[in-house]
């Protein structure tokens, strides 16, 4: 990897304010597009470590948009070379984390706000109750595809259908049952374990 400079970190900034301008429905609904920036293009992480990124946030408490800081934090940290690069990458990867959820919380939380206020002055126009409407399968679409990913960053359909079989019973069990959802991370991290994918 090439040395990181201040350009690798406004790039990595400037592409989380764009995220953030475009996750409707949580930052987690922009994990294609993370994925395709962070992975395929600038190959700042591998396949395992984006979807250990986001499994690791994703089970420990806090808020969903955790995973953001995880990735940040192992962008920076390959950057470095590693941890036995010493207080080099930790402090890459402590900036790596900063630009990162900068990027992504500040300019939708401002949007939010200002877009909330507004909506509720005018939450009986028929132009503001179509587009809430209207968000309901944008957001539903951007969820599928994030699992779409995450699946297949464990190989595809021929070599490990698992992987998509457990996504798509997660999928259907969250649709249609009130089962919560730290059973059905238990259920996966024992397939896991298991070796069933």
């Amino acid at each position: 990897m090439n040395p990181w400079g201040w350009h690798e970190l406004t790039t990595l900034f400037l592409h989380f304010v764009s995220l953030s301008l475009m996750s409707i429905g949580g930052a987690v609904t922009t994990v294609p597009e993370m994925h395709r920036f962070l992975v395929s293009e600038q190959a700042w992480l591998s396949e395992g470590q984006f979807s250990n990124a986001i499994a690791l946030a994703q089970a420990a408490p806090g808020p969903n948009v955790l995973f953001v800081a995880v990735l940040g934090w192992t962008v920076g940290m390959n950057a470095a070379g590693g941890s036995a690069a010493g207080a080099a990458a930790w402090s890459l990867a402590g900036a790596s984390v900063f630009v990162s959820m900068l990027g992504i919380v500040l300019p939708s939380a401002t949007l939010t706000f200002f877009a909330a206020r507004w909506g509720q002055r005018n939450r009986e126009r028929p132009t503001v109750r179509a587009f809430k409407l209207a968000m309901a399968p944008v957001v539903v679409a951007l969820l599928v595809a994030t699992g779409w990913i995450l699946a297949g960053s464990h190989g595809n359909w021929a070599v490990n259908p698992g992987a998509y079989l457990i996504t798509a019973a997660s999928a259907l069990l969250v649709w249609h049952k009130r089962i919560h959802l730290l059973w059905i991370l238990g259920a996966g991290a024992l397939a896991g374990v298991m070796g069933w994918v």
